[in-house]
């Protein structure tokens, strides 16, 4: 196991401001310090914990609590992540220990737990929970699946099973995009969960990420949602089926929705990266496209732009490639609302 040293920094690496001595967060832009020495024993606990070493990973995860400010989301989760380590440690001991010991004759061995008879007669039930752990643990890890199915039923007895069954899918693909850039960066995350009616989520966790990784984790949704408006405007372009170019503008249309930089959408989080003149660049761009195409989201984008043009969340530093790849995102979505007719408002939804 390596130990990783580290000598103090006197700049946010960025944003640039003058750090205070011993600091770990930039107090201008909350950006962590030493996101790059995180990173690497983020790396080196995993090893620890996919070769079975908890009690490493532990001393690892444990190394990077002093590079966290206390009491941040990221201390909070390394503290938990070493809670759990320690209780499977714990649980594999006794299982180890369990099988070392030789069981007793049946005619000696306790019916239940002292809490089973406690409970009255909750208690069998109790019981019967504890024997289906497994199963109902398996169950839980399939609220994608469950909630994904409930997902597509809440639109298909809607609109019909052609479009909903389509929507659910372009919605699934934009998902997966976050999910999938996730992953590559070796970041824990865990698979799409749906809200019928709402939406969907993506939940991940992980040490040492910077804004700027946010950021792109947060537009390769949109990037991924533009892939699959593309692919249906591709294939009404050669049939001519309504229902095509129906599922591009609604794909298009909910990716530039989730571009409008407020609260917790995909703009939200990207923005954040943006300094004053490339935020400015971003409503320009907003209104350019709101102007060519005639699209009133894109008046949704430039509203939101301007109100987080006077945030107090902007960094020192730019960061012009962010802003490309934020910008190229929203005139590749434009192109397919300005090339694609509007069926839903002309022929109606597909028929069931």
């Amino acid at each position: 196991m390596s130990i990783i040293t580290h000598s103090a920094i006197a700049n946010c690496p960025n944003c640039g401001s003058s750090l205070p001595l011993g600091a770990v967060a930039c107090p201008q832009c909350q950006t962590l310090v030493y996101s790059r020495e995180l990173d690497s024993l983020a790396r080196e606990a995993r090893a620890h914990e996919s070769n079975g070493d908890l009690a490493q990973a532990r001393e690892v995860w444990n190394q990077s609590l002093a590079l966290l400010p206390p009491g941040s989301k990221q201390a909070e989760w390394v503290l938990e992540r070493m809670r759990a380590l320690e209780t499977t440690g714990l649980a594999n001991q006794a299982s180890a220990g369990s099988r070392s010991t030789p069981q007793l004759p049946p005619a000696k061995r306790q019916a239940a737990p002292g809490w089973v008879k406690k409970l009255g007669p909750f208690g069998p039930f109790a019981l019967l929970l504890l024997k289906f752990k497994t199963l109902f643990f398996f169950l839980f890890k399939l609220k994608f699946l469950f909630s994904f199915l409930f997902f597509i039923a809440l639109y298909v007895s809607i609109f019909g099973w052609r479009y909903g069954l389509g929507i659910s899918a372009c919605i699934l693909i934009h998902e997966m995009g976050h999910f999938l850039d996730i992953k590559r960066r070796g970041l824990p995350a865990e698979m799409p969960v749906f809200l019928p009616g709402f939406g969907a989520y993506v939940r991940w966790s992980g040490l040492g990420v910077t804004r700027r990784q946010i950021a792109q984790i947060s537009l390769a949704g949109p990037l991924a949602g533009w892939v699959a408006a593309a692919v249906c405007f591709l294939i009404y372009a050669q049939t001519r089926d309504p229902l095509w170019a129906a599922l591009a503008r609604t794909g298009a249309v909910l990716n530039v929705l989730n571009l409008i930089p407020i609260w917790v959408l995909d703009g939200g989080q990207a923005v954040s990266v943006l300094g004053a003149v490339e935020r400015a660049a971003l409503l320009a761009t907003a209104l350019g496209l709101w102007y060519y195409t005639g699209e009133g989201i894109f008046f949704f984008v430039a509203a939101g732009t301007t109100w987080r043009l006077f945030t107090k969340d902007k960094p020192e530093q730019s960061d012009w490639s962010t802003w490309a790849y934020y910008a190229a995102l929203m005139v590749a979505l434009a192109v397919i609302l300005h090339a694609t007719p509007n069926t839903l408002a002309n022929q109606g939804l597909p028929a069931r």
